[in-house]
């Protein structure tokens, strides 16, 4: 729900909206109040199509072709006992339908719950990746999931983020905002809060309003929240746009396929299991003798059993449940890399990241701790040092180790005021868990923080400073301009003046002179050059620098443009600021290089900053180049892909540097996962193999693109998505694997026996316990598996590489021959003692069968680490699986009142006594096929060596 839109928000005043709804604009809802408004109009989010019920979705999981065709079956077994049951008192028939039945409910049942399961694990995910909003409660700027948002909320609008509500504005700076999603205007619409509209102005025409869903391009805006939910003009339309379409990743789409040709494959032989059983019935010969209608009625019950034995075995063959799985284990990989603080808003990112090989990766916040500290100041042509760290305004100013009064540099409180009042950053004291403690906290760009926290150290503060200097006017910071500048009264210099404030060399580029004791002198090209010297300087120690100007104005323009207003510039100083390296970064880096992927720092700042944390970090190789977006435009395209694999750090980059960078490196096969946080970014991230927003800084634009964002903005958790993701992909294997060797095993157990002229060694009802304890649960606990300890020491695996590869053949082919041994093998024995019980030799394959796969999960667990290595009971979620199971097989072989139900017997010492070396033998073929590979993998690595 939400305040009704029908109120023509867009022709009232400010201070009428205000009013209304009950909001103070200076400081927004109080927290309390909030809370209340939630509970009466609901969350911001726009209604989702219900998603199918439980009955819609258990006749979804029946209405399978085989699963079809075995329930016509066992609806004519029904009948068919149900005669022979008033004829001669026999119920096998009748009792064999009703389990058959039974069964084929239960895994219909366990379908829905796997795949509520899945669409539960996603519907999680994407909750998270929710965008937030900016707000203003109990006078603080907080960030709250947009969704929280109620009406009367004050909310903060920023380049690249969405507007989060219908909101009507109250203060806007140079704001843009595309709606092409509602009124399918292309060109962003310029927005004026002041501007009076008409009640009647379509709404296209309301300059005074955003809207929820359209995206701020430019300039920056405050709103008071007028409608959230359904009520807002994007909610009227909701039905209309909503859609279901779920996203299939391409591993998906080839396991799918897999599982179709597989599919044909086994109805093929499974069709011949049913034609052999049945030409070899005692009955068939009366087929010549008497005709088909005899025939039939002398045969039915035989054709009947191999028809459904067929069917059975088809659907215990088919991994019918594969998509499923991969889809489960993906999302549960997805949870696994939250924790990680890693958000994969996209399923395929999870395969790619497994193959990734280059890293391009911003430096600041995300090499770095992006915790600014000001820490020199360089005006007069002196350079004083700034004691203090964190956001605490506490320090003092030094020149030569010696505390300094600043009133003997004059130039030093112009800069800082300069950069205090061309600022977007805010200062606030905290209460700290309401103790008496107070802990201070930056609200805003860290940057910019270092410069509101030095003014501070001054008894410069924003707040006093703003009331005799109001923001008249600001030409907000952008990515290709690397400077920002705002416009305040000042009778000093004659009525107005623009603060500049950006990267030194651009700013000094656009001064014609420079203030030195307080004068304003001259920049010729001796101080010009000595002002890049210091700047450089400062920038070798791993300082980020920022450069101060002014001009003064004699008017404020009505619509300032760069071109008019930043030229002529007066020079001021340099703020030299350290960005400490993460320190868990320099272990990423190695552990990433150790893993075959190289990392590569893509910063807009200076080559000499950018070089010296890239050494700290060891991310600078010994012949490890470091350039510049000019030394990449000056040597081209193509000389630049030439040499980009001994490239180490991309500095003075602009966005259109890092799609340049990333078409060079894909140019040598990489697989690229690109960073960035900017709206500018955008296009490198969608060309990038994997793209990858900032969580913190990053704009919801490059959210959006993104296929990963990064919740803590940290390089380090890059490097652990991707080990994540080679740890899912190697799940997805073994499952496959799994499913794979044991489903041709049965199949090929009853195919011999078929040809031999033997009885059937598995009912049609034993075949489906068998998909139904073997095949589920076993292969789900494979999904959680914690990856071998060396996935990190392998190189990164081709994109190409089929999932089913050469060694995973073999590994089958050897496997198919052990499981079908091991069960004909006891089911011949069981033949040779009890003639006479086939039903004995039955149970004795089963019980061989279903437990020798129970094994097979086990030795599944790695596909070259030996199981005593991995450790037998490290994954719990195995054991809960394989004991779950192995109780149902006991319970079906040993309780009486199961016995007829299954076809089963009981077993004693002796029958065991001869299963248990048959039952090993998969697995062990399994561990000695690991043993094997390795041997090779290791002569192979010798003979390379040499």
């Amino acid at each position: 729900m939400g305040v009704h839109s029908a109120k023509k928000w867009h022709s009232k005043s400010i201070e009428e909206v205000a009013a209304a709804l009950g909001t103070d604009p200076a400081r927004g809802l109080s927290s309390a109040e909030a809370r209340s408004r939630l509970e009466k109009y609901g969350y911001n989010e726009l209604r989702e199509q219900p998603r199918p019920g439980f009955w819609h979705r258990l006749l979804d999981q029946l209405n399978e072709f085989l699963v079809l065709i075995l329930i016509a079956s066992a609806i004519i077994s029904f009948f068919i006992g149900l005669s022979e049951y008033r004829r001669s008192g026999e119920m096998t028939e009748f009792v064999d339908a009703g389990a058959i039945m039974a069964i084929v409910i239960l895994n219909a049942i366990l379908g829905v719950v796997q795949e509520g399961k899945a669409e539960e694990a996603l519907a999680a995910l994407k909750k998270m990746a929710a965008p937030n909003a900016l707000v203003l409660r109990d006078g603080h700027q907080l960030t709250i999931p947009a969704r929280e948002l109620v009406p009367g909320d004050v909310v903060i609008l920023e380049t690249g983020n969405y507007v989060p509500a219908d909101v009507r504005l109250i203060e806007s700076v140079n704001l843009r905002i595309e709606e092409a999603s509602l009124t399918g205007e292309s060109v962003p619409v310029g927005k004026d809060a002041d501007r009076t509209v008409e009640e009647d102005a379509v709404l296209g025409d309301r300059y005074n309003c955003g809207y929820m869903s359209t995206i701020v391009t430019y300039g920056r805006g405050k709103g008071i929240v007028v409608a959230t939910g359904m009520q807002t003009e994007i909610g009227k339309i909701a039905e209309m746009i909503q859609s279901t379409e779920e996203e299939l990743t391409p591993l998906q789409i080839k396991l799918d396929q897999l599982g179709k040709w597989l599919g044909v494959g086994c109805l093929v032989v499974c069709g011949i299991v049913g034609v052999v059983g049945i030409t070899r019935d005692p009955s068939f010969s009366v087929l010549f003798q008497s005709g088909f209608l005899p025939y039939l009625s002398a045969a039915r019950n035989t054709i009947l059993e191999m028809f459904m034995i067929a069917v059975s075995l088809a659907i215990a063959a088919v991994p019918e449940g594969l998509p499923a799985v991969v889809t489960i284990c993906l999302a549960l990989g997805m949870q696994e890399m939250v924790k990680r603080h890693a958000l994969i808003r996209r399923l395929p990112a999870v395969e790619t990241l497994g193959s990734a090989t280059a890293i391009c990766s911003d430096k600041t916040g995300t090499l770095t701790q992006n915790e600014m500290t000001a820490v020199q100041l360089y005006v007069d042509r002196t350079l004083l040092n700034i004691t203090g760290g964190g956001y605490n305004p506490e320090g003092e100013f030094q020149d030569d180790g010696q505390p300094v009064d600043l009133a003997g540099y004059p130039g030093s409180r112009l800069l800082l005021r300069a950069g205090l009042l061309c600022n977007d950053a805010r200062l606030e004291k905290m209460d700290n868990g309401g103790s008496d403690d107070k802990e201070w906290r930056m609200v805003g760009d860290p940057t910019e923080g270092a410069f509101v926290v030095a003014a501070a150290k001054a008894g410069l503060w924003r707040e006093e400073l703003e009331k005799d200097y109001p923001r008249l006017a600001e030409i907000p910071f952008d990515s290709g301009r690397k400077r920002m500048t705002t416009i305040h009264p000042d009778p000093r210099y004659g009525g107005y003046v623009a603060y500049v404030k950006g990267a030194p060399d651009v700013v000094l580029e656009l001064c014609e002179k420079v203030v030195e004791d307080g004068i304003e002198r001259p920049l010729n090209a001796e101080r010009r050059k000595y002002i890049l010297e210091v700047n450089e300087a400062l920038a070798s120690n791993a300082l980020r620098v920022l450069g101060v100007a002014y001009r003064p104005l004699d008017a404020v323009p009505k619509n300032p443009s760069p071109d008019e207003v930043e030229r002529d510039l007066t020079f001021v100083g340099l703020l030299g600021m350290i960005d400490p390296a993460r320190p868990e970064v320099k272990e990423a880096i190695a552990l990433a290089r150790h893993a075959g992927i190289r990392t590569m720092m893509i910063t807009g700042d200076y080559p000499d900053t950018a070089r010296a944390i890239a050494k700290e970090i060891d991310l600078l190789r010994e012949d490890g180049l470091v350039l510049t977006g000019a030394d990449i435009d000056r040597m081209g395209a193509e000389k630049f892909t030439e040499i980009v694999e001994q490239v180490d750090v991309c500095a003075r980059v602009s966005p259109e540097h890092k799609m340049q960078i990333v078409d060079a490196l894909k140019a040598h096969n990489h697989v690229v996962a690109m960073t960035g946080d900017g709206v500018n970014d955008a296009p490198a991230l969608k060309r990038a193999s994997i793209g990858v927003a900032m969580g913190i800084t990053g704009t919801d634009v490059t959210k959006e693109t993104a296929d990963m964002v990064l919740t803590d903005d940290n390089y380090a958790s890059i490097v652990s998505a991707v080990e994540e993701g080679r740890v899912i992909y190697s799940n997805i294997r073994k499952f496959v694997y799994y499913l794979l060797s044991c489903n041709v095993g049965e199949i090929l157990t009853l195919f011999l026996a078929m040809i031999a002229g033997m009885p059937v060694p598995l009912t049609a009802i034993q075949l489906l316990v068998l998909n139904l304890v073997t095949d589920g649960a076993p292969a789900l606990a494979l999904g959680v598996e914690k990856g071998d300890p060396d996935i990190m020491d392998q190189p990164p695996r081709p994109v190409n590489e089929p999932i089913i590869n050469r060694v995973m053949i073999w590994g089958i082919v050897v496997q198919t021959i052990a499981i079908t041994t091991a069960t004909l093998t006891a089911f011949i024995i069981g033949l040779h003692w009890y003639p006479n019980q086939v039903h004995v030799a039955q149970t004795m394959a089963f019980t061989t069968l279903s437990i020798s796969e129970l094994l097979r999960a086990y030795t599944s667990r790695s596909e070259r680490y030996p199981l005593l290595k991995i450790g037998i009971f490290s994954n719990k979620w195995m054991q809960w699986a394989v004991l779950a199971s192995f109780i149902i097989i006991l319970a079906i072989i040993y309780v009486p009142v199961l016995d007829p139900i299954f076809d089963t017997a009981f077993l004693g010492l002796r029958e065991w006594a001869v299963m248990l070396p048959f039952i090993s033998l998969p697995a062990v073929a399994a561990e000695v096929y690991k043993v094997v590979l390795t041997s090779r993998a290791r002569q192979e690595t010798s003979l390379a060596t040499v």
